[in-house]
């Protein structure tokens, strides 16, 4: 039977490490391995976006709804998705599910849809098949980067978070804001590259205080192990009753990343329009 094991998990992110008992103990609390197992062991058949949705309505019963629907390509060229991320991980599950279904209810054959994400997020077995792992804690494999590039050479959709990470709270203009950390340039050049429409999202959500003050005090102190990550399962269940909402925006031809501006300079563009900074 299916089910999460920290112990498994750790010695294969870790290999050769000692984990003393306790941390462990405290790792499956914050990861709320239990409630996850015993949902798995209801649902040993569910697959992709039913599994999904039974995430959503019945283990956290939260709610989402999408504005913006008509910028979704409804045509058969594969497009790449931009997305800030406030979540971690319950963002990419619920932008996934909203595509799909706002695809399904206009009628319109779906192309399939990929999510580049944290390879961690491949433990969740009944979902794997919609992610692209790529490896945040022990480097890429040449595995890993085989899927990658497999991945975009195929047609389908690819959903990606150019921050790769989630959000943090910032002080910008002497205010404190939760936004992205720099956007990557690779959505940019993998535009160019494959003659891909970019299509901006804004998810409207943010986690806890505590997750975000942990962040600050961990760079404050020069630690650079991402150790708020360890909070993402736990900011999941957090979510529990809440409703988000995602707004997609129009899209952006490839052929605007001209030589005006370098990659780089694409991606913050982006963001900017993602944030409402570019009209």
């Amino acid at each position: 039977m299916l089910q999460f094991e920290i112990p498994a998990i750790l010695r294969q992110k870790a290999p050769g490490v000692r984990i003393p008992s306790f941390l462990v103990r405290y790792l499956e609390r914050i990861t709320h391995v239990e409630q996850m197992n015993r949902f798995l062991r209801n649902h040993p058949q569910e697959r992709n976006y039913d599994f999904i949705r039974l995430v959503l309505n019945e283990e956290l019963q939260c709610t989402a709804s999408i504005e913006g629907t008509e910028n979704i390509p409804q045509d058969k060229r594969p497009v790449i998705f931009v997305s800030n991320h406030p979540l971690g991980g319950l963002d990419g599950m619920i932008i996934a599910q909203m595509i799909h279904d706002t695809r399904i209810a206009q009628g319109k054959d779906t192309l399939p849809l990929r999510v580049i994400v944290n390879d961690l997020l491949m433990y969740m077995e009944p979902i794997a098949d919609l992610w692209v792992p790529v490896s945040k804690i022990s480097g890429q494999s040449r595995e890993y980067a085989r899927q990658y590039q497999v991945a975009w050479e195929k047609e389908q959709d690819m959903l990606t978070f150019p921050a790769g990470a989630c959000s943090r709270k910032q002080k910008k203009n002497g205010k404190w804001v939760i936004e992205d950390l720099e956007w990557q340039k690779s959505f940019v050049q993998k535009a160019i590259q494959y003659k891909r429409d970019v299509v901006p999202i804004y998810f409207d959500g943010h986690n806890s205080e505590f997750f975000y003050r942990l962040a600050y005090w961990r760079k404050k102190l020069g630690i650079k192990l991402n150790i708020e990550m360890l909070y993402l399962v736990d900011e999941m269940y957090g979510a529990h009753g809440q409703h988000f909402t995602v707004h997609v925006l129009p899209p952006v031809p490839y052929t605007t990343f001209d030589q005006s501006r370098t990659p780089k300079q694409w991606a913050e563009y982006i963001k900017n329009i993602v944030y409402g900074r570019n009209h």
